[in-house]
């Protein structure tokens, strides 16, 4: 099973007309979408974050439910739901505006840990929960007391929206790599923190920092992954895009199944993985990511929608 931890909240997408702006609510946060993408694909997975009392929270915990994502981990709060304000420009790109401050989504702290049970392999974490107050701190604690215990993955999932000091950013990034096995990291977010910098390079010294595995997702453009033995690189499968909410969540969500269906979601995997494993993972999850692109929001696929379960690599 997987521990997803992070944020649950609303993306209202806007719709302007000549006199009126209407809102369309989806649920959404990158690490809600990406447990219910790992369950939508035939993962376990369970949710660790805290969902407010209020009707959006109501909701959430209603969705993940349904999903199947395990709520034995999750925490109830008075503290009002996260609402993320979604416009998209005229590629389909979200930009984003959070109403967020002392919301349900930041009430976790370091009391609140839980005691994991074996049968958790692998922990999540990401977006801008693991960079505000209390929760960024807590799950930074989380990842130091469980690293080599288990698969920590993470995904930084800038929002300069929510926190606009790239600084920090960087700083948190620092803090939580000597404690990460697999870094997954879009080029938007990595020319961000590091503008100017090369990927390849900026790559090759994370590995040397703690990682066993970082892909870089470059969008339509397909991703590339790198290990301390092997570089590969594949190209986005080519879509009808209607927009791009979701798409690195569910790329995140599909490396972590495949891994599961195949190589093993341990550190030892990741360091064994040739050329033919890293393939084999990208283009299933550049598929899985494609398929969220051609539909609006953060609607995840499900695994029979991404065909035989052995995806070619020649």
């Amino acid at each position: 099973m997987i521990l997803v931890c992070g944020e649950a909240l609303f993306d209202l997408f806007a719709d302007e007309t000549s006199d009126r702006l209407t809102f369309d609510a989806r649920i959404g946060g990158s690490p809600f979408n990406v447990a219910v993408g790992l369950a939508r694909l035939g993962t376990p997975a369970a949710f660790f974050g805290a969902l407010s009392h209020d009707l959006f929270g109501q909701r959430l915990r209603r969705a993940l439910a349904a999903e199947g994502v395990d709520l034995s981990f999750a925490l109830g709060t008075d503290a009002l739901t996260t609402l993320s304000i979604v416009g998209l420009d005229d590629t389909g790109s979200p930009a984003y505006g959070f109403y967020g401050k002392d919301a349900a989504d930041r009430q976790i702290r370091k009391s609140d840990l839980p005691d994991l049970p074996d049968s958790i392999d692998t922990i999540q974490i990401g977006s801008y929960a693991t960079l505000v107050s209390p929760v960024g701190d807590s799950l930074l604690a989380l990842a130091v007391r469980e690293h080599g215990r288990r698969l920590i993955a993470y995904d930084p999932n800038v929002r300069p929206t929510v926190v606009a000091d790239m600084s920090a950013w960087r700083e948190r990034f620092a803090d939580l790599l000597p404690h990460v096995d697999l870094l997954k990291i879009s080029l938007e977010d990595l020319e961000l923190m590091f503008p100017g910098n090369d990927p390849q390079t900026l790559a090759e010294t994370w590995l040397a920092q703690g990682p066993a595995l970082v892909i870089v997702t470059r969008g339509g453009d397909g991703a590339t992954a790198f290990t301390a033995r092997h570089r590969v690189e594949v190209a986005g499968d080519a879509v009808a895009l209607v927009d791009t909410v979701g798409a690195g969540d569910t790329f995140q969500a599909a490396i972590l199944a495949r891994l599961g269906e195949t190589c093993g979601r341990r550190r030892s995997a990741l360091e064994r993985l040739g050329d033919t494993d890293m393939l084999g993972l990208l283009r299933f999850a550049a598929r899985a990511a494609a398929l969220t692109c051609s539909r609006r929001g953060a609607d995840l696929p499900r695994r029979a929608e991404l065909g035989r379960s052995d995806i070619a690599v020649s």
